[in-house]
């Protein structure tokens, strides 16, 4: 459910708390559905109680979770954690989107460029850059 990468520079909690927004964003955790306990979490990813107290916090803090004395802690309404991630990345994309703009690539490289990606064609992607390199292709950027 969660892996960690010991290698990542950011602190365990802060990976413990993205992994659990992830899961809560894509709906395997649903809306009032009960979180694993700070101890039963913490042994299943062997690392100490604490973290995992400060990873609950953290997203308590933020509105993604809430906690019930004595029954532990619930994922609160996904809607809304939805609607926080897309502003995300929209607020992402318009930033790659100028960058895209500046080097000069167009509006119907970009669409084309979303449309291969979001059907999941990345081997046409990965034969037309390497067209590109090899100046074979006929399209501007």
């Amino acid at each position: 459910m969660i892996l960690l990468d010991y290698k990542d520079r950011r602190p365990i909690y802060e990976q413990v708390v993205e992994k659990l927004q992830d899961l809560m964003i894509c709906g395997v955790l649903e809306q009032d559905s009960q979180l694993p306990s700070v101890r039963s979490l913490a042994t299943d990813l062997s690392i100490n109680p604490n973290t995992i107290q400060r990873a609950y916090a953290e997203l308590e803090r933020r509105g993604f979770i809430y906690s019930v004395k004595g029954r532990g802690s619930f994922v609160s309404d996904t809607s809304s954690i939805r609607a926080l991630k897309v502003s995300e990345l929209r607020k992402e994309l318009g930033g790659w989107l100028c960058e895209a703009r500046n080097a000069g690539v167009t509006e119907d490289k970009v669409h084309c460029w979303v449309a291969e990606d979001w059907k999941g064609q990345k081997s046409m992607v990965r034969e037309e850059e390497q067209r590109d390199k090899s100046g074979e292709s006929d399209e501007t950027v």
